[in-house]
């Protein structure tokens, strides 16, 4: 049986590796909007070649790494891990659709802000017990911090084609975002996590790869010849999406989902930093203030060490 001693550090490791995955999804945003802008990439096609792109490398991964039998083992009883890979493609694809309706701003806090508090209501009502004080303090300063940080991004004011349904989506998106991530802890408990990871990202490289069929039938590009597009979509695929979600999946072996979803608020704050030192982009007192209560909510996460009691 684990100590408690032993089980601290690994919690500790377990939120650095999902805060670590947050960071990695901030830089993708800043890579769709060059693949957008040099090569023509809609949202989706960008989104679907990153799965794909994952997807393959993941495979080769963990053949490599002796997992094929337990592939084989997954592909015969996927359950779960399918469950997870096609509510990854989910979340995804309907928060890009709600930042098309609604703008940037609008879909992150609604998608981004519902899902741990969506998260931490299903965890207290399994447990049957209210939220403790700290849990709602850790909760809130995760909620303002990440108003704040939004309303200070450099596309907060860009406005949505259709905000309702944008809203609409936006709740769609978090929701299906905290359901995938509470269930991706139940999963990740006794799953090898590049198993898990290999699955889920394969199951939703299916869900998504029509959308490639799409862009061939329409007038938009399906790919690029640009030696930079394709380094880019390859550090879309490899290291926002592979990567990540491998930290994320093997994180959520000792971090619970509302946890996690509070983690990966470091998501908006990376690509905020990452437009400063790239785009020349200001960070002002809101969004520094707004770092800050994301970076004191995640510590605060952290699980409390057990208080000896004397004998």
């Amino acid at each position: 049986m684990e100590s408690a001693g032993a089980a601290g550090p690994r919690a500790a490791l377990g939120l650095a590796q999902v805060a670590t995955a947050g960071l990695l999804w901030g830089t993708g945003g800043l890579v769709a909007t060059v693949l957008h802008d040099e090569d023509g990439l809609g949202a989706m096609t960008a989104s679907a070649w990153r799965m794909v792109i994952a997807a393959a490398a993941l495979l080769v991964v963990a053949l490599v790494l002796g997992r094929g039998r337990a592939l084989l083992s997954l592909a015969r009883r996927p359950g779960l891990p399918l469950l997870v890979g096609v509510g990854t493609a989910a979340y995804q694809g309907l928060y890009f659709l709600a930042v098309l309706a609604a703008g940037v701003s609008v879909a992150t806090v609604i998608a981004l802000g519902l899902a741990p508090v969506l998260a931490t209501a299903w965890e207290q009502a399994r447990a049957r017990a209210a939220p403790s004080g700290r849990r709602v303090l850790v909760l809130a300063a995760a909620l303002v911090g990440l108003v704040l940080v939004a309303a200070a991004s450099g596309h907060a004011g860009a406005p949505g084609s259709d905000p309702a349904v944008g809203v609409l989506l936006a709740v769609a998106s978090g929701a299906t975002y905290a359901a995938t991530t509470v269930l991706g802890h139940h999963v990740a408990g006794d799953t090898d996590p590049i198993v898990l990871t290999t699955g889920a990202t394969t199951a939703g490289a299916v869900v998504l790869a029509p959308f490639l069929l799409v862009a061939a039938l329409g007038d938009g590009p399906v790919g690029t010849t640009r030696p930079g597009g394709v380094a880019l979509l390859v550090y879309l695929g490899v290291a926002t999406m592979a990567l990540a979600y491998g930290l994320l999946y093997s994180g959520l072996r000792t971090t619970p989902g509302s946890a996690a979803t509070i983690a990966t608020l470091v998501e908006p704050l990376s690509a905020a930093v990452l437009a400063v030192v790239l785009l020349d982009e200001r960070l002002g007192v809101t969004a520094v203030a707004g770092g800050v209560l994301i970076l004191l909510a995640v510590v605060g996460t952290r699980p409390q060490p057990p208080v000896p009691v004397d004998p």
